[in-house]
């Protein structure tokens, strides 16, 4: 979470009361007023891909990164999902023990995305489409290479 005060010449776009999606240099955050006196702005920027996040999970820790993003730093595959990690895995930014396991799809965020920029999601889909079949096939491949002995 990124705790600064926004400038007020960013194109925003209204999501409901004092919440909006501000577009900053291709970069999207999710900015909210608290209590007539505080902004919070949080990054929707993955901190591994270094793109804005997509299939947005939140680790226990309050990280957010994008799905694969996850899987790869917790070292399991997209099949087998964040529930399996070690618990003793860390997060790549707060170095907090057991955040993967209770990480949350954040699929409003998601939504609120895809509607934003299609155009750029859409973009993203298709390349994100292509990396998880070949991470189902590769996973599917060595588990037959396992159960056969090879």
């Amino acid at each position: 979470m990124n705790l600064r005060r926004s400038k007020k010449n960013k194109a925003a776009m209204e999501l409901f009361g004092d919440c909006s999606l501000i577009f900053d240099d291709e970069r999207p955050t999710l900015s909210c007023n608290l209590f007539d006196s505080m902004r919070v702005d949080i990054s929707l920027t993955c901190s591994i891909c270094l793109d804005t996040v997509f299939d947005p999970v939140s680790l226990s820790c309050g990280h957010i990164l994008c799905y694969l993003c996850c899987c790869s730093t917790a070292s399991v595959t997209i099949v087998d999902g964040l529930k399996s990690a070690d618990h003793k895995s860390k997060c790549p930014l707060c170095r907090q023990q057991g955040v993967f396991p209770d990480a949350v799809h954040l699929d409003e965020l998601n939504m609120l995305l895809s509607h934003s920029c299609p155009e750029y999601w859409e973009k993203r889909m298709q390349s994100e489409r292509v990396e998880r079949v070949r991470l189902a096939k590769e996973h599917w491949e060595s588990q037959c290479r396992a159960f056969l002995g090879i």
